[in-house]
Protein backbone atom coordinates (compact mmCIF):
# COMPACT_ATOMS: atom_id res chain seq x y z
CA UNK A 1 0.00 0.00 0.00
CA UNK A 2 1.13 3.27 -1.00
CA UNK A 3 2.13 6.24 1.66
CA UNK A 4 -0.35 8.11 -0.20
CA UNK A 5 -3.47 5.57 0.05
CA UNK A 6 -2.65 4.59 3.98
CA UNK A 7 -2.39 8.55 4.29
CA UNK A 8 -6.22 8.78 2.52
CA UNK A 9 -7.66 5.49 4.19
CA UNK A 10 -6.27 7.10 7.84
CA UNK A 11 -8.02 10.51 6.82
CA UNK A 12 -11.52 9.16 5.67
CA UNK A 13 -11.72 6.97 9.21
CA UNK A 14 -11.31 10.42 11.22
CA UNK A 15 -13.55 11.85 8.93
CA UNK A 16 -16.10 9.90 8.86
CA UNK A 17 -15.84 9.54 12.70
CA UNK A 18 -16.23 13.16 12.99
CA UNK A 19 -19.67 12.96 10.87
CA UNK A 20 -20.89 10.22 13.33
CA UNK A 21 -20.10 11.94 16.17
CA UNK A 22 -21.69 15.10 15.33
CA UNK A 23 -25.17 13.68 14.26
CA UNK A 24 -24.67 13.53 10.27
CA UNK A 25 -24.95 9.74 10.38
CA UNK A 26 -26.92 7.43 12.46
CA UNK A 27 -26.71 3.13 12.36
CA UNK A 28 -25.32 1.89 9.40
CA UNK A 29 -26.64 5.08 7.27
CA UNK A 30 -24.19 6.80 4.87
CA UNK A 31 -21.10 5.90 2.54
CA UNK A 32 -17.85 7.86 1.59
CA UNK A 33 -15.76 7.56 -0.69
CA UNK A 34 -12.31 8.95 -2.34
CA UNK A 35 -10.21 8.14 -5.55
CA UNK A 36 -7.14 7.07 -5.83
CA UNK A 37 -4.69 6.62 -8.87
CA UNK A 38 -5.38 2.81 -9.08
CA UNK A 39 -9.25 2.31 -8.07
CA UNK A 40 -11.87 3.58 -5.42
CA UNK A 41 -11.47 3.90 -1.41
CA UNK A 42 -15.29 3.56 -0.12
CA UNK A 43 -17.03 2.74 2.90
CA UNK A 44 -17.69 -0.60 3.84
CA UNK A 45 -21.36 -1.74 3.67
CA UNK A 46 -23.39 -2.51 6.79
CA UNK A 47 -20.50 -0.68 8.48
CA UNK A 48 -21.20 2.51 11.09
CA UNK A 49 -19.04 5.76 9.82
CA UNK A 50 -18.31 5.90 13.29
CA UNK A 51 -16.40 2.52 13.13
CA UNK A 52 -14.78 2.94 10.33
CA UNK A 53 -10.85 1.20 10.30
CA UNK A 54 -8.33 2.02 7.68
CA UNK A 55 -7.32 -1.18 6.57
CA UNK A 56 -10.97 -2.39 6.19
CA UNK A 57 -11.97 0.40 3.79
CA UNK A 58 -13.23 -0.92 0.67
CA UNK A 59 -10.96 -1.01 -2.47
CA UNK A 60 -12.32 -1.41 -5.77
CA UNK A 61 -9.86 -1.51 -8.75
CA UNK A 62 -10.74 0.91 -11.91
CA UNK A 63 -13.07 -0.82 -13.77
CA UNK A 64 -14.95 -1.69 -10.17
CA UNK A 65 -14.14 -4.91 -9.06
CA UNK A 66 -13.64 -5.35 -4.98
CA UNK A 67 -10.04 -5.59 -4.18
CA UNK A 68 -9.13 -5.66 -1.36
CA UNK A 69 -10.82 -4.39 2.74
CA UNK A 70 -14.27 -5.33 3.66
CA UNK A 71 -17.27 -5.75 1.27
CA UNK A 72 -18.04 -2.02 -0.30
CA UNK A 73 -21.17 -0.40 0.14
CA UNK A 74 -24.12 -1.42 -1.47
CA UNK A 75 -24.14 2.54 -3.10
CA UNK A 76 -21.09 2.45 -4.91
CA UNK A 77 -23.01 3.31 -8.00
CA UNK A 78 -23.48 6.85 -6.96
CA UNK A 79 -19.99 7.78 -6.18
CA UNK A 80 -19.04 6.09 -9.45
CA UNK A 81 -21.66 8.24 -11.15
CA UNK A 82 -20.04 11.41 -10.09
CA UNK A 83 -16.37 10.03 -10.79
CA UNK A 84 -17.36 9.52 -14.20
CA UNK A 85 -19.11 12.79 -15.20
CA UNK A 86 -17.55 15.00 -13.10
CA UNK A 87 -13.84 15.20 -14.04
CA UNK A 88 -12.88 17.36 -11.09
CA UNK A 89 -14.65 14.89 -8.58
CA UNK A 90 -12.49 13.44 -6.38
CA UNK A 91 -14.33 12.21 -3.21
CA UNK A 92 -18.21 11.84 -2.74
CA UNK A 93 -20.18 11.64 0.82
CA UNK A 94 -23.85 10.45 0.78
CA UNK A 95 -25.26 10.58 4.11
CA UNK A 96 -29.17 10.20 5.66
CA UNK A 97 -28.51 13.61 7.45
CA UNK A 98 -31.72 14.43 8.95
CA UNK A 99 -32.50 17.91 7.13
CA UNK A 100 -31.32 17.32 3.51
CA UNK A 101 -33.41 14.42 4.21
CA UNK A 102 -36.68 16.11 5.34
CA UNK A 103 -36.60 18.52 1.91
CA UNK A 104 -36.32 15.05 -0.02
CA UNK A 105 -39.22 14.20 1.67
CA UNK A 106 -41.01 16.96 0.54
CA UNK A 107 -43.61 17.41 -1.82
CA UNK A 108 -42.98 21.36 -2.52
CA UNK A 109 -39.24 21.28 -3.12
CA UNK A 110 -38.18 21.91 -5.87
CA UNK A 111 -36.93 19.72 -7.58
CA UNK A 112 -34.85 21.62 -9.97
CA UNK A 113 -33.45 23.88 -7.45
CA UNK A 114 -33.34 22.09 -4.00
CA UNK A 115 -31.67 24.25 -1.64
CA UNK A 116 -32.56 28.32 -2.35
CA UNK A 117 -29.25 30.43 -2.23
CA UNK A 118 -29.49 31.93 1.42
CA UNK A 119 -26.15 32.58 2.31
CA UNK A 120 -22.96 32.50 0.13
CA UNK A 121 -21.37 29.75 1.58
CA UNK A 122 -23.52 27.16 -0.23
CA UNK A 123 -23.26 28.96 -3.61
CA UNK A 124 -19.65 28.32 -3.11
CA UNK A 125 -19.30 25.04 -1.42
CA UNK A 126 -22.83 23.31 -2.87
CA UNK A 127 -23.58 24.79 -5.76
CA UNK A 128 -27.36 23.88 -7.58
CA UNK A 129 -28.78 20.85 -6.10
CA UNK A 130 -31.33 18.63 -8.00
CA UNK A 131 -33.49 16.12 -6.69
CA UNK A 132 -33.61 13.16 -8.13
CA UNK A 133 -36.91 10.33 -8.27
CA UNK A 134 -37.15 7.64 -5.75
CA UNK A 135 -35.12 4.70 -6.56
CA UNK A 136 -34.26 1.23 -3.71
CA UNK A 137 -31.09 2.06 -1.97
CA UNK A 138 -28.70 -0.10 -3.78
CA UNK A 139 -30.12 -0.01 -7.13
CA UNK A 140 -27.82 0.93 -10.15
CA UNK A 141 -30.21 3.15 -11.58
CA UNK A 142 -29.60 5.98 -8.88
CA UNK A 143 -25.82 6.12 -10.64
CA UNK A 144 -28.04 6.58 -14.33
CA UNK A 145 -29.55 9.10 -12.65
CA UNK A 146 -26.83 10.88 -12.32
CA UNK A 147 -25.17 10.68 -15.11
CA UNK A 148 -28.01 12.06 -17.02
CA UNK A 149 -27.40 15.51 -15.40
CA UNK A 150 -24.12 15.16 -17.48
CA UNK A 151 -21.90 16.62 -14.50
CA UNK A 152 -24.16 19.95 -14.50
CA UNK A 153 -23.99 19.79 -10.59
CA UNK A 154 -21.81 18.58 -7.33
CA UNK A 155 -24.93 17.57 -5.51
CA UNK A 156 -28.18 16.09 -5.51
CA UNK A 157 -30.94 15.19 -3.32
CA UNK A 158 -31.98 11.39 -3.61
CA UNK A 159 -35.79 11.88 -3.31
CA UNK A 160 -36.99 10.12 0.32
CA UNK A 161 -33.46 9.06 1.12
CA UNK A 162 -30.58 11.67 1.16
CA UNK A 163 -28.34 13.95 -0.13
CA UNK A 164 -24.89 12.82 -2.27
CA UNK A 165 -22.05 15.78 -2.67
CA UNK A 166 -18.94 15.43 -4.36
CA UNK A 167 -15.99 17.25 -4.15
CA UNK A 168 -12.47 18.32 -5.38
CA UNK A 169 -10.87 16.54 -2.32
CA UNK A 170 -12.26 14.10 0.56
CA UNK A 171 -11.97 17.38 3.02
CA UNK A 172 -14.07 19.47 0.48
CA UNK A 173 -16.71 16.90 -0.07
CA UNK A 174 -17.09 16.24 3.75
CA UNK A 175 -17.26 20.53 4.27
CA UNK A 176 -19.86 20.70 1.58
CA UNK A 177 -21.96 17.78 2.71
CA UNK A 178 -22.08 19.24 6.26
CA UNK A 179 -22.92 22.65 4.33
CA UNK A 180 -26.00 21.48 2.80
CA UNK A 181 -27.09 19.75 5.34
CA UNK A 182 -27.23 23.53 7.49
CA UNK A 183 -28.47 24.95 4.76
CA UNK A 184 -31.49 22.44 4.41
CA UNK A 185 -32.36 23.36 8.03
CA UNK A 186 -32.72 27.08 7.41
CA UNK A 187 -35.00 26.31 4.62
CA UNK A 188 -37.00 24.10 6.72
CA UNK A 189 -36.90 26.49 9.77
CA UNK A 190 -37.35 29.52 7.19
CA UNK A 191 -40.42 27.49 6.85
CA UNK A 192 -43.59 28.95 4.67
CA UNK A 193 -42.19 32.79 4.99
CA UNK A 194 -40.66 34.42 2.34
CA UNK A 195 -36.74 34.61 3.04
CA UNK A 196 -34.49 36.77 1.57
CA UNK A 197 -32.46 35.05 -0.83
CA UNK A 198 -29.14 36.10 -2.75
CA UNK A 199 -29.58 38.42 -6.26
CA UNK A 200 -28.99 36.43 -9.30
CA UNK A 201 -25.31 38.87 -9.64
CA UNK A 202 -24.60 37.90 -6.44
CA UNK A 203 -24.68 34.21 -7.28
CA UNK A 204 -22.95 34.42 -10.78
CA UNK A 205 -20.24 36.74 -9.10
CA UNK A 206 -19.85 34.25 -6.42
CA UNK A 207 -19.50 31.30 -8.73
CA UNK A 208 -17.13 33.33 -10.95
CA UNK A 209 -14.71 33.65 -8.23
CA UNK A 210 -14.79 30.46 -6.60
CA UNK A 211 -16.43 27.72 -9.22
CA UNK A 212 -18.86 25.37 -8.65
CA UNK A 213 -17.74 23.65 -6.17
Amino acid sequence: MSPSEEALRVQMTDLCRSLFQRGFSVGTAGNVSALLPDGILITPTNSRLGDIEPGRISKLDPSGQHVAGDKPSKEVFLHQAFYETRPEAQAVVHLHSTWATVLSCRQDTDPSDCIPPLTPYVVMRVGTVRQLPYVMPGDPASGDLIRSLNGACSAVLLANHGPVVSGKDLFSAVCAAEELEETAKLVCALGDTQPRTLQEDDVAALRLKFGSM
